[in-house]
Formats: structure tokens, C-alpha cells, sequence
């Protein structure tokens, strides 16, 4: 595949970090939970592989800011992809055990931070924008031909963000923002009057769009980004709002096939608290309670999946990455370093401490190990 000048950039700065990349390889057992984050030192901005205790595990270094993670069935092989707009990616092995492989998206295509796995690991899906077209596309990559392009399909919407493979596998859910944006413009909003977010469901197989899902029209400065899907095979999503500051819209829904999307509100303090923004959506290792971050409110509430009831909030200063802890709660991560387990019914407790010289991005992933 042709290099890029932005791929190019990437492998220069994988093969200048040869001697210290990846910071210490490993054999980790097959029951050891690990989490995927990337984040910004007084150095680099690079990709973390740790483990439970907050240790480092691996460290990648990147051309500019991460995002989020696409990581296959058996946990050993994860994408890393850049945050909107940019244009790389990195394709690794969780343990360390063979070179970063980088590649890129088309010259006139960028990636929205995430991706998924599918049909049995062969291909990455990627979100992607078609800005000159003024389209939402998922990208189709190769995985066994070493990430090659080989296609594409509408996401059924603008400004895809978050994608993820439903039980059937066979089905990609896919949270179309609905705001037009450009690169020559940064991710300033080219359509607020008129954007429509959604979402949609397609068949990987065919690119088929199966079914889409909208809010009311008095909704629709409500932006989807992030997604969930609990043990009943229902998605929860995460919006932010591009309305007025003195707005309080609902930013948390779930969406079943065939049915109208439910939104959830809380009490007043706890809509307040999210500050009409939500930055990462996670469900525990249970399936049945969904996490949602907002790094602008400080807070991290939590909902039954079961019946959409409030169920508490965990205060955390610029708080956004979240994932399953090891037991009934969840790891969270923030802009300052720290890294903290807290759930519902559980007072945070620290794993790691804010540090001056670390600054954690917006999403955490674990990842489930096989043997």
C-alpha cells in the first residue's frame, strides 16, 4: 500500500522508537485483564497498554493525538486510531510480541477515532468522512493483506463516530452524529440548522443499511457519538448537544430493533452534572449497568440497563475514559493522570494518582483475554 506523508510520518516515528518500543514485551496469562487508552506526556502523545494494577505494560508512540481502539475476539490484536480528523492508524499486538504495523485512510478520507473488528477478525471496519462528498462512510480494510483498503459503505448518516458489532455479528450499529465537518475547517460545524443524527444499523455483509433510528426534530442538535450494548442486546448511547449552553436535553438513550429511541434524564442534578455533553459510553462486566462520562461536567453516572434508572454518579475532574473493572464497577481514567475504580455502589479508589507530566485521551478499553 502507498505511504502517505501522514503513514510515513507514523513509521518514522515507530522505527526511531525501536530500542524502547515496545517498553517491555510480555507473556501475560490468559485471565489477566488489561486496559487500551491512549494519552499525551510531556513527550509524546502515544498508546498505553496497562495492566490492573496502573502498571505499563506497553507504550507506542504516535504521530499526534489517539482516540479510541478496535480490538479483535482474543484480545491480543488492537487499532489504534486517530482522533478526528486525522488520518493514521496503528495496528499492534497487545503483548508486545511483533512490530506496530501504521497505514492510513484515503487521501481524501479521514477517520472519526473508531473502528471494530468483524467477520471473524478478517476485516476492520473504520468510521470514516467523505468530506469532499459530504458523507459518512465505513471503511472495509484486509486484515490478512496487512490492513489493505478493499471497500466501503454509507453509514446511512453524517459524522459517523463510534461503530459496534451487534450479538448476531453479522449487524454493525453505527452512531452518525449528523454534523457536517471538513478538515480545511478544523471540527467546526458546517450544518447545525439542519443536522440529523441517527442511528443506523447495516448488514457488513452486504452494506445493506437494515434500519435507522432519529429523535424528534426538537432534538436534533442532540450529536450521537458513543455507544454500548448491554447483556440484552440493547444499544445505549451517549449525545452532545450543540444547542444553547442553557439547555438541558436528556444525552443518554437506548435503542432496540423495530422500536422508537428512549431517552433517560435522571434527576435535575445529575443531567445538570453532565453538562450537556457525554464523551464515552461503557457497560460493566455484567452487562446490566451503563456507565456515561462527561469530562466538561466532571461526572460519571450510571444507569440500570434493565429499566433506565438513575443509579448514582462518581465525581472525577475531566473524567472521560471508562471501561468493565474487574469486579461489579468500572475503571475510570482523566486528563490529569489518574486512574480510579467506582461504580454505583462503590466509593472511588485510587489505582493510580493524577500526574502533572500525564494526560489520559477519552476512551478506555479492556480487554477480554482467551486463551
Amino acid at each position: 500500500m502507498r505511504l502517505t506523508a501522514i503513514d510515513r510520518r507514523t513509521f518514522l516515528a515507530l522505527a526511531a522508537a525501536a530500542g524502547l518500543t515496545p517498553r517491555s514485551a510480555f507473556a501475560a496469562g490468559a485471565e489477566e485483564a488489561l486496559f487500551l487508552t491512549a494519552r499525551k506526556n510531556i513527550r509524546a502523545f502515544e498508546v498505553v497498554v496497562l495492566d490492573e494494577a496502573g502498571n505499563e505494560r506497553l507504550v507506542i508512540p504516535l504521530e499526534a493525538r489517539g482516540h479510541s481502539f478496535a480490538i479483535d475476539r482474543s484480545g491480543r490484536r488492537a487499532v489504534a486510531f486517530a482522533r478526528q480528523p486525522g488520518r493514521f492508524a496503528v495496528a499492534f499486538d497487545v503483548d508486545g510480541a511483533v512490530p506496530p504495523q501504521p497505514f492510513a485512510a484515503l487521501p481524501d478520507r479521514h477517520f472519526f477515532g473508531h473502528g471494530t473488528f468483524a467477520d471473524a477478525d478478517r476485516l476492520l471496519i473504520a468510521t470514516e468522512n467523505d468530506y469532499d462528498g459530504g458523507r459518512g462512510v465505513a471503511g472495509v480494510y484486509d486484515v490478512a493483506a496487512g490492513m489493505r483498503r478493499i471497500g466501503e459503505f454509507a453509514t446511512g448518516g453524517l459524522d459517523p463516530h463510534e461503530a459496534v458489532l451487534m450479538p448476531d455479528g453479522r449487524t454493525l450499529c453505527i452512531a452518525n452524529g449528523g454534523v457536517l465537518t471538513h478538515p480545511d475547517y478544523g471540527k467546526l460545524e458546517l450544518n447545525l440548522d439542519t443536522m440529523a443524527p441517527s442511528i443506523a444499523y447495516v448488514d457488513i455483509a452486504t452494506g445493506d443499511l437494515l434500519e435507522t433510528a432519529e429523535l424528534p426534530r426538537s432534538l436534533h442538535k442532540l450529536a450521537f457519538h458513543h455507544l454500548a450494548v448491554d447483556a440484552f442486546g440493547t444499544v445505549w448511547f451517549g449525545g452532545q448537544y450543540h444547542g444553547p449552553k442553557a439547555d438541558r436535553p436528556p444525552l443518554v438513550g437506548r435503542h432496540r430493533r423495530g422500536q422508537a429511541i428512549e431517552m433517560f434524564t435522571g434527576p435535575q442534578d445529575v443531567l445538570r452534572g453532565l453538562s450537556g455533553y457525554i464523551g464515552s459510553v461503557a457497560v460493566d462486566a455484567s452487562g446490566t449497568v451503563v456507565a456515561t462520562s462527561s469530562p466538561v461536567g466532571g461526572t460519571v453516572a450510571y444507569w440500570d440497563a434493565a429499566t433506565g434508572r438513575s443509579l448514582g454518579v462518581t465525581e472525577l475532574r475531566d473524567g472521560c475514559g471508562v471501561a468493565p473493572g474487574a469486579r461489579d464497577d468500572f475503571r475510570l481514567t482523566n486528563g490529569h493522570g489518574e486512574i480510579v475504580e467506582a461504580g454505583p455502589a462503590a466509593e472511588p479508589e485510587e489505582v493510580r494518582p493524577p500526574g502533572d507530566d500525564i494526560a489520559w485521551d477519552n476512551h478506555l478499553r479492556r480487554v477480554a483475554r482467551t486463551s
